[in-house]
């Protein structure tokens, strides 16, 4: 079992505060058994130098000393007292045989007194010695002994008796408190190694936390340790590498999306081989050949024998050697069926949920080709895979004659545009001089309705009718036809400016966009037009909706034109949303909703071409418009649309920068 790096520096605290409390207990145990040990032995002494006293007083002169002591009533009062004292268990006085002359039992007298260990020689030994007599069996009888001398001549010994179960007593209670101190400390010692790996440790927890969520793939991941010291600098060192790690994963992340994007719009047909031959990849103009299903598989089951892609691709393996580019004639492109795998019950979507779309042409018999295979070195020289490269002559050459007429639309295109701003000027010219004759018109009728001056006393009279008079028929219908023609050559301006909208090539001057400061900004313009049109519109933008990364005066134009659109759809009135909110891939959603008459399916297809249009007097550049600033902003338009129910249009923007 795995032991964090808490709970080892718990134990090891502990181990080391254990192994102290138990060195010092004994220590503490062998001082306190020296202790009971010597006491013991000094009230042994005591005693037995006050029976030598006494019986000093007794054995003098020629006198029998063991009778003198036997029959001394003082040294018996002595003895038969001992036995009072704390852990004296017997005292006596023993000729030199161990014949007992003096025993505080009296029945003891005459009988020999078995040798015990002397106390003073136990005092000498080992402590663990010590504690063995102090603590074995049911106790013993240690002895205390002075030697009684007459003149130069031994005569006996005194001997007390002291028991080790008085003594065991005695120890085991200064022992207790010594063990409940010792238990506490390691109680204390635990606690406090808990508390300073809490303390010590929670750098690294916070490193290690960091170093999860680097391993999970986040960005920009910091740490906020105190400075001062190493965790510190460690930190510093950690925040450093882990915003060098974010650049060149947002770096990386950036080139494989490009190179995956590149190879996977590759008009060449690409595919992948590891060492053992088995497919590691294929783009999708290599895939009417190698399907993507068939990745893992090795190249003997993909292609037939004598395959020119097989051949080459297995000569490189063999050789380690780059083959090519070698030009071959049509080949048939059915690839070996894989074996039937359990469970598999028909063809499957993508994991996107759509099925596979594929771009590219496919070889066909009599088609050239020219292939190419590449042996891909490691650092050590090692084969780590081949590379195969298909090129198809024959789509390359209805590429050139396909690149070639879109020069020549592209051409067209400026000479359209050149035509158009051409056809302006004398668009211009013909409404000044429309202008002009119906002022005309209108200056010579009024002009042959002036009234005759009537004469009068001092002077003339100018009287006229009482109100304006009807201009003629004729005059009228001029008029008539003068308004038409302007309304056309209106309408015919207005094509035209869209149309050079269109065709001129605009600067996007992209900046963070607050898409509710947008919403405010073409709001007052949207709602005379749904007022118009008895239109309620209200928007919906979520509080985290990020800021999106554009044009502020051309997203103005293309919302501006889908709302308007949408309140033009809704001539009994009706209700027009706007919503935002984030959208996943790092893209914000707008959409534009209305309970309009819809679009028909049949129209579904056609609304963003260019002068497509059911409106009666439209234009069909507006929704074009939109497109193309949509696609020029890197986005996603959206239309869904039910006839007598609404539309709904779903434009996905890229988030700003650092949002």
């Amino acid at each position: 079992m795995r032991l964090s790096i808490r709970i080892k520096q718990i134990v090891g605290v502990t181990a080391i505060v254990g192994l102290s409390v138990v060195a010092l207990s004994a220590l503490y145990t062998n001082r306190l058994a020296n202790v009971v040990l010597r006491e013991s032995l000094s009230r042994g002494k005591m005693l037995a130098n006050t029976v030598l006293h006494r019986a000093g007083g007794i054995v003098t002169g020629d006198v029998d000393p063991y009778l003198a002591l036997r029959e001394d009533q003082g040294l018996r009062s002595i003895l038969e007292s001992s036995i009072y004292g704390d852990n004296i268990s017997f005292a006596a006085i023993v000729d030199t045989s161990g014949t007992v002359i003096v025993h505080n039992n009296r029945a003891q007298v005459g009988r020999t007194l078995a040798e015990r260990a002397d106390l003073e020689a136990v005092i000498g030994d080992t402590p663990l010695d010590k504690l063995r007599v102090i603590f074995a069996g049911d106790g013993q009888t240690l002895e205390v002994r002075e030697t009684l001398k007459r003149g130069s001549e031994d005569f006996g010994s005194i001997r007390i008796g002291v028991s080790t179960l008085l003594m065991r007593s005695q120890l085991r209670d200064l022992l207790n408190d010594a063990l409940f101190t010792g238990a506490a400390a390691l109680a204390v010692a635990v606690f406090v190694a808990g508390f300073l790996s809490q303390l010590l440790l929670r750098p690294i927890h916070v490193l290690r936390s960091g170093l999860t969520r680097l391993g999970r793939g986040e960005f920009g991941v910091t740490l906020d340790l105190p400075a001062g010291d190493e965790f510190g600098e460690l930190g510093d060192f950690f925040n450093t590498v882990s915003q060098q790690l974010s650049a060149d994963r947002t770096l990386l992340a950036g080139q494989k999306a490009n190179l995956q994007s590149a190879v996977e719009h590759l008009e060449d047909a690409v595919a992948l081989f590891n060492p053992s031959g088995e497919l590691l990849f294929s783009n999708p103009a290599m895939q009417h050949t190698l399907p993507a299903d068939a990745i893992g598989r090795v190249l003997d089951g993909l292609l037939p024998t004598g395959h020119p892609y097989r051949t080459l691709v297995e000569e490189t393996l063999a050789t380690r050697k780059s083959r090519g580019p070698i030009q071959i004639q049509g080949h048939s492109t059915e690839p070996v069926q894989a074996p039937a795998r359990s469970g598999d019950t028909g063809p499957s979507l993508r994991a996107s949920g759509t099925p596979p779309i594929v771009t590219k042409p496919e070889a066909k018999p009599g088609d050239d080709e020219l292939v190419v295979t590449h042996a891909i070195a490691g650092t050590r020289g090692e084969l780590v895979g081949v590379l195969l490269v298909s090129r198809n002559l024959a789509h390359l050459s209805r590429m050139q004659s396909t690149l070639a007429y879109s020069r020549k639309l592209v051409a067209l295109g400026r000479l359209t545009a050149g035509i158009a701003h051409e056809v302006k000027n004398p668009l211009n010219a013909m409404m000044i001089h429309l202008e002009l004759l119906r002022t005309k018109i209108r200056g010579s009728v009024t002009a042959a309705l002036q009234p005759e001056p009537v004469a009068a006393a001092g002077g003339t009279l100018g009287l006229g009718p009482a109100r304006a008079a009807a201009l003629p028929a004729s005059i009228q219908g001029a008029l008539e036809h003068v308004e038409i023609i302007e309304s056309e050559i209106r309408r015919l301006d207005e094509v035209v400016q869209g149309f050079l909208k269109f065709t001129r090539p605009e600067d996007l001057r992209l900046q963070p966009v607050r898409v509710m400061a947008l919403f405010e900004e073409i709001l007052p313009i949207i709602e005379i037009e749904a007022t118009k049109h008895g239109v309620k519109v209200t928007t919906d933008v979520s509080v985290s909706t990020p800021n999106v990364n554009g044009d502020l005066g051309m997203l103005r134009q293309a919302f501006l034109n889908l709302a308007i659109n949408a309140c033009q759809a809704m001539p009994q009135g009706g209700s027009l949303r706007l919503v935002a909110g984030p959208a996943s891939r790092q893209r914000v959603e707008i959409r534009i909703e209305d309970t309009g008459v819809g679009i028909k399916p049949e129209h579904l297809s056609r609304i963003f071409d260019l002068y497509f249009t059911t409106k009666e007097r439209g234009t069909g550049i507006g929704l074009s418009m939109v497109y193309r600033i949509i696609q020029m902003h890197d986005g996603e338009v959206e239309v869904q649309s039910t006839p007598g129910r609404g539309t709904t249009f779903r434009v996905l923007l890229p988030r700003a920068n650092g949002v």
